[in-house]
């Protein structure tokens, strides 16, 4: 599905996270899934990805026999090892037999049948590929860490511990432990055998020291071979398995990089990966401190006995430190070498002369933002949540992947990219912290940072012409271009990249000034500058775009289409596209789905006032979840690209609103899009799964989203996966060695994982492995102990602490020295002086002091308190500080260690008011720290700091509890309460609770934007709720507005009394309430054909006397108040009326609007019909009943159709004689369509009637005239208009030689390509009569004649005439002669189209 593809980081601090199978394929761990990616050839390529794992993967192991060099198996935090078809990219076996996190894993060499995986429990189990049973062992109560199959023995496996020890068990019996190594003082990282099966190679002798590392099980009896270990130690060892000693110890060197010294922490982040090739059993590769990969020489002597890889050249090593290596032989014999690295790297080195192949970048987070560059071509820059920025040559002909990365001064995820429009190399980012800066990506400079930081996440940037007031000043100083940043928290700040070191402005100031607005801006999600620089759109949370004009910002329009929060805006390119796409300007929201609007007459025509815009040029419907990310192609027209919360990316033809390809190769919802300005046909998409995707729109196998809510599903259905297995797994463990044959298979191999929303961490893998208990542990018994037959020790009560440990201490010494201690003390009392070096209270005398005066108390005291701080007893050091008096060091020492309490801070008032508040305020932070917020306020109210507590509580979201305690505390008028009910508001309508935003707002008085808030729910009962309040409030322009939009969702779906009902609260809303009568009206019309179409509807809507123009003048009379035109009041108010009305936007017809719409759309131009009839005016009556006709002829079916164009046309029949001529024509047109309609309908009603599609015969019909009974009881006449036949029969005619041009230049082409330009030449037959000229000069002729036909014939077009009279001539003797006679002439005139001439036979012979 894909071309190239970035996949995810391989997972860290892992021991087998990849490895490669004999046939060139590389499996790689990374987050929850597997990356395949194909190694063979000279570059990489990644083949696809296998899905189906819940946790974070931890090992990956391929089958090596040739038979089964597709399988694989792997390993997961979750405790399941699954086993795959690499080939069908499917689940084979799912094993749960792991109650804890498989943290090892290996497919034996040997045994094809045999996996051996390990959990951190110690637990050792053994699965059979072709059985499916597994067997459970229990050698050593340890962590495992890694574990490897012998490649000499089946049998043997050896696995090491976190402790530094290696057990080699016996898998054939049950488990048990051959030998155990002992000599790693810390964890084992990895293990790896000797290639050859026995220790006759290398003649070692046993290290010294080691005597005692052997069993002693068999030992000297059995031929062993030998095993590498590499341990966090910083040594690696080589072991003989023969005798169970180590045989050599290499240790680390440290490589110092040019430039740079050695860094101390070195040994704190090492990861030590060991790897024995095949052919080179003298030979050992091992990782190293930073990065590097080194090749030890086991039969060299001195002190360096090893070779760098990558020494060749400057860089080809990786920077940070490598976890895992798998190796694998190319067909001429050549053994590579793949490596995985925290700096987020795959590389791949020629053992031969340890040059690095190739480097294949990953990514560590969402991919947040592309971006190419629009100078640098084919230069792509990526936005991640690893807090890096790579940029991506994606023209590279010698690397596919050629990519750098950029760090300094972001350490944030980057949210937000975009190149300068003109300066090469220059980006400007966006991140997750609130940070813009500019990076010169071909310069090695640091970025420059802006000092303006956002409060919250970037959402987008913008380059676009300055604004005041930076567009001020002497024209040398400025730059041509500003950035524009939008974040979380709403606000647009403008910078200016010459001096990001001084402050940017926010635009809302100019906003606000140049349209004098005074009530609150809506927050700011999103903007787009139009590519001319002459236009700004800015989208909003409540789901407004606004158009600015530029520089002034000037609002030219507000599009209220979406109602949700705008997550992208884009504007039509200019370059290359006609005019009339210029102003096109496409929104993508929450609400799945994209609108394009056309603002080319506002953008060439600015209105003296803003416009409202609530209907769309385009919709684009498909996705099933919000768009993220929208890209129009830089090489079509109206071609764009959705990217969507759906887990697809979408290609539209916006003009024909048609879905063209749908990309599901991402697993999780997509982030961004954006077209490749080099090839029309490539896209590239990235998202939650950490890739970046390239591929193309003609390979997809989907045109369209998929349906339902798809990521929902998925995750309930991972859920319920879970469920099931937590209810059927085994609550205990079995005996040791015991056979378990219960295993589950997997059902889906594309399940998602259970978090739909998972974040980055920094690692995109398993944490750090956590540090080994100190306790020592012993080896636990076959059976388990019960967990509810506790000893009864345990069940005593244990005896309290001494808080003078070390005097109590020095009673349990000898009889002689607690004797001893008696002289001592009878000495010191009586002698003039004590004994040499004796001391009371301190040294080994320090329990005396408690038999002394008080200075050697005192001194007992301070000895007995830093033992008990050393050993972590803070209250017993505190209560020893009371106990000599010093309160204010009590409470000192407690603050300094988090241990103060309710009791200590109680006895700070005996110290003084100063004390008693330092530690007060103390202990509220060490509150915070443990989150209790509201005792901590409490304590700040004890001290009088209520704005502190209010401030506290609001900090940690606590906004209910600031808001009572700022109410009860605090004067009514203080600006504190409403700024708390400001925020809480903000934080309540993020979150969804509108209901309790918009109370607060209610609360401090701004009912304007409490409405708003409760009308982004946007269902009818909010949007009527929403009305009321803001017309309660006074707000009369929203209320109004608002009123509309809930009477409009009620039309469509024909509730029409409450519609009426919502709109009737409103006077200045009458001319929508006429609308909507006929709009009900229309539709009780059709209730003899659509009987649901009638809805819930009023008493008075139901047929009358006369036709709709009667009908809707009755209705108006009676039930709103309308007069007529009889005085000059009415005439008046009827004029007001129509004005109103017609300065209403009508959308353009489509045929993709349900029939509700299309009833709605229609009865506007009616209404107006029946208000310019009303003031007699006749001519505009025939024009706006034409323009209702033309929904008929776009959106609707054909019974439908012909039931409103007889109600249309006979609303004629009110129309005097005395119109203009564009009148006459819309009338004689609209009675034309109405009269074909009827024409098929009394075709249909023959009895044993023969259809003719579109006015032609089926071919081998029968000849004969067709008689039938009955006339036409209508004047067919309209139907046979000659100026209109001519018109048709040109346009036929242009298409006609339209076609055999491009068959002829189609054909030229063929043969040229085939048999070269002279024989394409010689091909042709000279005898030809039509050549290229004479069909472009015929081509020309028609269109002058088109060009000559006068506006009013093309602009009222009419039915086909030539299909007309086919028709009328089938039905033979139905129709008047002389109806036939002028079909006769019409049809030989104008019917001289090769298709029409064939089928005219039958009637003109």
């Amino acid at each position: 599905m894909h071309e190239r593809l970035l996949p995810a980081s391989p997972n860290w601090y892992c021991s087998r996270c990849c490895d490669v199978s004999c046939g060139g394929l590389l499996g790689v761990g990374a987050k929850n899934f597997i990356y395949l990616i194909d190694v063979s050839a000279a570059t990489c390529s990644t083949q696809g990805v296998l899905v189906g794992h819940r946790g974070l993967v931890s090992g990956v192991s391929f089958c090596q026999d040739a038979t089964q060099s597709h399988i694989c198996a792997s390993s997961s935090g979750d405790g399941v090892v699954i086993f795959w078809d690499t080939n069908a990219k499917s689940v084979l076996r799912e094993h749960a037999s792991h109650q804890s996190a498989v943290s090892a894993l290996h497919w034996s060499p040997l045994d094809k049948n045999l996996v051996v995986s390990g959990d951190e429990k110690g637990i050792v189990m053994c699965h059979r590929y072709n059985t499916g049973d597994t067997a459970r062992f229990f050698p050593e109560p340890r962590t495992i860490v890694c574990l490897t199959c012998s490649p000499h023995t089946w049998s043997t496996v050896a696995v090491g511990y976190k402790d530094g020890m290696i057990a080699l068990i016996d898998v054939s019996k049950k488990g048990e432990v051959t030998r155990r190594l002992r000599g790693h003082d810390d964890d084992i990282h990895s293990l790896a055998w000797s290639p050859l099966a026995n220790e006759d190679v290398l003649n070692w002798r046993a290290d010294a020291g080691d005597g005692n590392a052997s069993n002693g099980v068999n030992a000297g009896e059995e031929k062993g071979c030998y095993l590498a270990s590499g341990s966090k130690d910083q040594t690696v060892r080589v072991w003989s398995t023969a005798t169970g000693k180590g045989v050599t110890t290499l240790k680390l060197p440290y490589l110092k990089r040019r430039g740079s010294a050695v860094d101390p922490t070195l040994k704190e982040r090492l990861w030590l990966n060991v790897h024995w090739p095949k052919g080179r059993p003298a030979q050992l590769v091992s990782s190293c401190f930073s990065g590097e990969l080194v090749m030890w020489d086991l039969t060299r002597t001195g002190k360096q006995k090893w070779t760098l890889f990558g020494s060749s050249s400057e860089g080809q090593n990786h920077s940070r430190i490598v976890f895992n290596t798998a190796a694998f032989t190319l067909p001429d014999g050549r053994e590579l070498l793949v490596s995985t690295s925290l700096n987020r790297e795959v590389k791949c080195w020629d053992l031969a002369d340890l040059d690095c192949r190739w480097t294949l970048p990953t990514l560590g987070g969402f991919v947040y933002s592309l971006a190419f560059s629009p100078v640098a071509t084919g230069c792509l820059a990526l936005g991640v949540g690893d807090n890096m920025i790579r940029v991506w040559n994606t023209l590279s002909t010698q690397n596919q992947y050629d990519a750098r990365c950029y760090w300094q001064g972001i350490k944030s995820k980057v949210t937000a990219l975009a190149w300068h429009p003109k300066r090469e190399g220059t980006l400007s980012f966006g991140t997750d912290d609130g940070k813009v800066g500019i990076y010169e990506v071909f310069s090695s400079k640091p970025p420059q940072i802006s000092s303006t930081y956002h409060k919250k996440t970037v959402y987008s940037l913008a380059w676009g012409p300055p604004l005041p007031p930076m567009s001020f000043g002497a024209a040398e100083g400025k730059a041509s271009h500003s950035l524009y940043s939008c974040a979380g928290e709403g606000v647009i700040l403008q910078h200016n990249p010459t001096q990001l070191s001084g402050d940017a402005c926010d635009i809302d100031k100019l906003i606000r000034q140049t349209n004098n607005i005074k009530h609150k801006l809506s927050p700011h999600t999103d903007l787009s500058w139009k590519p001319d620089g002459k236009a700004v759109a800015i989208g909003n949370e409540d789901g407004c775009i606004d158009v600015y004009q530029a520089p002034s910002l000037k609002l030219l329009c507000s599009i209220q289409q979406h109602h949700k929060v705008i997550n992208a805006l884009r504007w039509h390119p200019d370059d290359n596209a006609p005019p009339e796409l210029h102003g096109l300007l496409a929104s993508g929201s929450c609400n799945a789905i994209v609108y394009v609007h056309d603002l080319r007459q506002v953008l060439e025509n600015p209105p003296e006032s803003p416009l409202v815009l609530t209907e769309p040029y385009r919709r684009l419907c498909g996705h099933t979840a919000k768009i993220t990310g929208l890209a129009w192609s830089p090489h079509h027209s109206a071609r764009l690209a959705s990217a969507s919360y759906d887990g697809t990316a979408q290609v539209w033809d916006v003009q024909q609103e048609a879905a063209l390809s749908n990309y599901r190769g991402h697993v999780g919802y997509l982030l961004c899009v954006d077209w490749s300005p080099v090839d029309p046909d490539v896209i590239w998409t990235g998202g939650k799964d950490f890739t970046v995707q390239e591929w193309r729109v003609s390979k997809q196998e989907f045109t369209t989203p998929p349906k339902g809510k798809k990521m929902v599903d998925l995750k309930e259905k991972a859920k319920q996966k879970k469920k099931n297995k937590k209810t059927t797994e085994a609550s205990s463990p079995g005996v040791i060695g015991e056979r378990v044959t219960g295993v589950t298979t997997a059902t889906n191999g594309q399940e998602a994982s259970d978090e739909a929303d998972e974040d980055e961490v920094c690692s995109a893998s398993s944490p750090v492995p956590p540090p080994a208990s100190g306790a020592t542990q012993r080896k636990t018994t076959t059976v388990v102990k019960s967990k509810d037959k506790q000893d009864s020790n345990v069940l005593k009560r244990k005896k309290a602490r001494s808080i003078l440990p070390l005097s109590t201490s020095m009673d349990h010494r000898p009889k002689e020295d607690l004797l001893q201690d008696c002289l001592t003390m009878a000495s010191i009392a009586h002698a003039a002086a004590p004994p040499a070096g004796c001391v009371a209270g301190q040294g080994e005398h320090v329990h005396l002091g408690l038999f002394s005066d008080r200075a050697a108390l005192r001194r007992m005291f301070h000895v007995e308190e830093e033992a008990h701080v050393e050993g972590g007893h803070v209250e017993s050091a505190v209560y020893l500080r009371l106990w000599s008096g010093d309160l204010e060091g009590a409470l000192q020492l407690a603050a300094e260690r988090g241990e103060l309490s309710d009791h200590l801070v109680s006895m700070a008032p005996m110290a003084g008011y100063a004390v008693w508040r330092g530690a007060v305020e103390r202990y509220v932070k060490q509150l915070c720290l443990q989150e209790q917020h509201l005792k901590a306020a409490a304590h700040l109210l004890s001290i009088n700091q209520v704005y502190e507590a209010v401030h506290l509580l609001r900090s940690h979201k606590l906004h209910r509890e600031a808001i009572a305690l700022a109410k009860a505390r605090l004067p009514e008028d203080d600006p504190v309460i409403k700024e708390l009910y400001t925020s809480w508001a903000v934080m309540l309508e993020k979150d969804g609770h509108f209901s309790a935003a918009a109370k607060c707002y209610i609360a401090v008085g701004d009912s304007f934007d409490a409405a708003k808030v409760i009308a982004r729910k946007n269902d009818v009962t909010s949007l009527r709720t929403a009305a009321r309040l803001a017309s309660v409030a006074g707000e009369v322009t929203l209320a109004q507005s608002l009123a509309l939009r809930c009477a409009k969702d009620l039309a469509a779906a024909r509730d029409w009394i409450t519609a009426q009902e919502v709109l009737a609260s409103h006077r200045s809303l009458l001319v929508h309430r006429l609308h909507l009568s006929v709009a009900e009206l229309l539709c009780a019309s059709l209730s003899f054909i659509l009987p649901g179409m009638r809805g819930v509807g009023h008493a008075w809507a139901s047929p009358g006397e006369g036709g709709i123009l009667e009908w809707a003048r009755d209705i108006w009379a009676q039930q709103m108040g309308v007069s007529g035109a009889d005085s000059d009041a009415g005439r008046s108010s009827l004029n007001a009326l129509l004005l109103e009305l017609q300065s209403m936007e009508s959308p353009t017809p489509t045929a993709s609007l349900p029939l509700t719409q299309v009833l709605l759309c229609l009865s506007r131009h009616v209404t107006r019909g029946v208000l310019s009839w009303l003031l007699d005016d006749g001519s505009e009556l025939a024009k706006e009943l034409w323009l209702a006709s033309a929904w008929l002829r776009e959106a609707a079916d054909f019974q439908v159709s012909a039931a409103l164009f007889g109600i249309l046309a006979n609303a004629l029949a009110v129309v005097h004689c005395n119109l203009d001529e564009e009148a006459r024509a819309a009338a004689d047109s609209l009675r034309a369509w109405a009269a074909y309609h009827r024409l098929y309908e009394f075709w249909w009603r023959r009895p044993g009637n023969d259809v003719i599609s579109n006015g032609l015969h089926p071919e081998g019909s029968p000849e004969e005239e067709t008689k039938t009974s009955g006339e036409l009881d209508f004047d067919a006449s309209s139907l046979l208009s000659e100026a209109h036949a001519a018109c048709q029969a040109e346009r036929r005619a242009t298409e006609e030689l339209q076609e055999r041009l491009a068959a002829m230049v189609a054909l030229h082409g063929r043969n040229l390509a085939a048999h070269g330009e002279q024989d394409a030449e010689a091909g042709q037959q000279p005898e030809e009569e039509e050549t290229f000229l004479s069909l472009t000069a015929k081509m020309s002729k028609h269109q002058q004649q088109l060009t000559d036909i006068p506006d009013i014939i093309k602009s009222n077009s009419r039915p086909d005439v030539a299909e007309c009279c086919l028709v009328l001539l089938h039905l033979g003797s139905s129709v008047p002669e002389c109806l036939r006679g002028n079909a006769e002439d019409l049809l030989r005139k104008y019917g001289t189209c090769r298709t029409l001439q064939k089928v005219s036979r039958r009637f003109l012979n």
